[in-house]
């Protein structure tokens, strides 16, 4: 069996990587009295010590560069009950925080309401790749929603998916 050589088509590469299934989170930061934010499915750990975590995002993306000036962010980790906000946050040029409600985490940035759980992060390092940013950030602190009773929002084959095992009380 020979391995072909031939260039990648960039849907064909899309839907082969669609089949692996991915968490949902909203990448959000405060910038000169503004909250940004964007839906980002390219997150994942890094490093257990120190402690590292890594997101990806478009090198035209228009919420990164006031995230990078800020230099912290917050990972919210969504719950199965927030599609509406992960489609929010994914548009462009309207307005994500309308009727969302947060509140500060302790470096400044914004924690969504009824995340499933939330990262705070300082900007570590950055790497360019591709057409993408690799941006890794230092965990200062974080919070587990130990006891809720909510499931974590995923992403496979183009839709929203979300586990179907009832979570134990």
């Amino acid at each position: 069996m020979s391995l072909s050589t031939t260039a990648i088509e960039p849907l064909h590469f899309c839907e082969a990587l669609g089949h692996y299934a991915s968490g949902i989170t909203v990448i959000t930061s405060h910038f000169e009295d503004e909250p940004i934010g964007f839906t980002c499915q390219s997150f994942h750990s890094v490093s257990m010590d120190p402690p590292l975590v890594s997101f990806n995002v478009m090198t035209r993306s228009a919420s990164y560069p006031k995230i990078r000036q800020a230099g912290r962010f917050v990972v919210n980790i969504l719950s199965d009950e927030q599609v509406a906000l992960s489609r929010q946050f994914a548009q462009s040029g309207t307005d994500k925080w309308r009727d969302v409600q947060w509140q500060a985490s302790p470096l400044g940035s914004p924690i969504l309401a009824g995340s499933l759980h939330w990262l705070d992060c300082e900007i570590y390092a950055e790497y360019a790749a591709g057409d993408h940013l690799i941006v890794i950030g230092q965990v200062k602190a974080l919070n587990l929603q130990a006891g809720a009773c909510l499931q974590p929002l995923l992403y496979f084959k183009g839709q929203y998916r979300n586990i179907a095992t009832p979570c134990a009380v």
